[in-house]
């Protein structure tokens, strides 16, 4: 399917995996959910309605003690020919609970970015090409959107490093693609929604990018 041909690249990709995150206030050290059923989460990814590629989740471990593998792959056509090509993997390691580091590698039209994150005793250490390397809070979690408990304390964005600062507000139960799932709001520097079913899975996301168009993840 083809998408729009506003299409911009530079907002689309910051919004697949670095929007959103939440206001930096002391927090606890957060916990993660359980794996979903069937260990994965696979979603199709639309941008003004129309398919542009796939965002896979694969889980490994218990709860609390788990590995979380991510690839994600788009294209982005204007007609029949590819202008914007995008790939993302990501591994998050969890251990005793908590979260304990996560190695991303990004590529976006041939621009490599890579990411890696501890946490240590004095913090989360992260280190990326844009961000250099800072500690951020001991209860900083990289923002890949599957684990719900994670939306109240601060995110940091996976693919370039940075803590990210918007506003959380849990909005209430509804029912998006045929699912009953609870609805999260993002709001600040970015507009993205999340849904998380009874279990707390991950089901469905929606979201604004700067130039006005909508992506959208569908759980398949």
């Amino acid at each position: 399917m083809e998408a729009d041909a506003r299409y911009t690249p530079r907002p689309t990709r910051r919004f697949l995996l670095a929007a959103g995150s939440l206001i930096l206030v002391p927090a606890p050290v957060l916990a993660a959910s359980g794996p979903p059923p069937g260990r994965r989460l696979a979603f199709a990814v639309f941008r003004n309605g129309a398919r542009v590629g796939d965002h896979l989740m694969t889980f490994a471990g218990e709860r609390g003690a788990m590995t979380v593998s991510t690839q994600v792959a788009m294209t982005v056509k204007l007609g029949p020919v590819p202008v914007y090509r995008y790939s993302h993997r990501a591994v998050e390691r969890w251990s005793g609970g908590q979260f304990a580091s996560l190695e991303t590698t990004t590529n976006g039209n041939g621009k490599i970015q890579k990411v890696t994150a501890r946490r240590t005793d004095g913090g989360v250490i992260i280190e990326g090409a844009k961000s250099g390397k800072i500690t951020a809070p001991a209860s900083a979690l990289p923002l890949t959107h599957w684990n719900a408990e994670a939306l109240s304390g601060p995110l940091f964005n996976p693919q370039e490093g940075k803590m990210l600062k918007v506003s959380a507000r849990r909005v209430g139960r509804e029912t998006i693609n045929g699912v009953s799932a609870t609805r999260w709001s993002l709001t600040g520097e970015t507009q993205i929604d999340d849904w998380y079913d009874a279990n707390g899975a991950w089901v469905a996301l929606r979201g604004k990018l700067p130039d006005g168009s909508t992506m959208e993840y569908r759980r398949v």
